[in-house]
C-alpha cells in the first residue's frame, strides 16, 4: 500500500515537474518570438525612416528642378524680348508674308491654267457638235 502511494506520489510529482518544464519552455518560446518581433518592428522602423529620407530628397530635388526651369524660362523670356528689340522676329515674319503671297500667287496661276482647260474643252465639245450637226444635215 505505502509503496503504491510512493509510487503514485512520485508519478504526480513527475508530471507536475513536466508540467513546470513544459511551461518554461512555453514561456521562453514567447519571449523568444516576442524579441524577434521587437526585432523586426525596429528593422521595420529604419527601413521606413531611409524610405522618408529618399522620398524628401527626392521630392526636394524635384522642387530645384522646376525653380531652375522656372528660372531658364524667364531667361528665355527675356531672350525673346531682346529678339524682338533686334527686329529679328518681325524679319521672319516677312519672309513668312512673302512666302504666303508666293503659294497664293501660284495657286492663283495653277487656277487659271485649269479654268483655261475646262474653256478649251468646252469649246472643243461645242466644235464637235456644230460638226455632227454639219454632217447630218449634210447627210439629210
Amino acid at each position: 500500500e505505502e509503496k503504491r502511494e510512493k509510487r503514485n506520489e512520485e508519478k504526480r510529482e513527475n508530471k507536475k515537474e513536466k508540467r513546470r518544464e513544459k511551461s518554461k519552455e512555453f514561456y521562453r518560446e514567447n519571449m523568444r518570438k516576442e524579441k524577434s518581433r521587437e526585432i523586426e518592428m525596429i528593422k521595420k522602423k529604419r527601413s521606413d525612416k531611409r524610405k522618408e529620407k529618399k522620398s524628401e530628397e527626392r521630392k526636394e530635388e524635384k522642387r530645384e528642378k522646376r525653380e531652375e526651369e522656372k528660372i531658364e524660362n524667364g531667361k528665355e523670356k527675356r531672350r525673346e524680348k531682346r529678339k524682338d528689340e533686334t527686329g529679328e522676329k518681325k524679319r521672319k515674319e516677312k519672309g513668312e508674308k512673302k512666302r504666303k503671297e508666293k503659294r497664293r500667287e501660284k495657286r492663283k496661276k495653277r487656277k487659271a491654267i485649269s479654268e483655261k482647260r475646262r474653256e478649251q474643252r468646252k469649246e472643243e465639245k461645242k466644235e464637235m457638235k456644230r460638226k455632227e450637226r454639219r454632217k447630218k444635215r449634210k447627210e439629210e
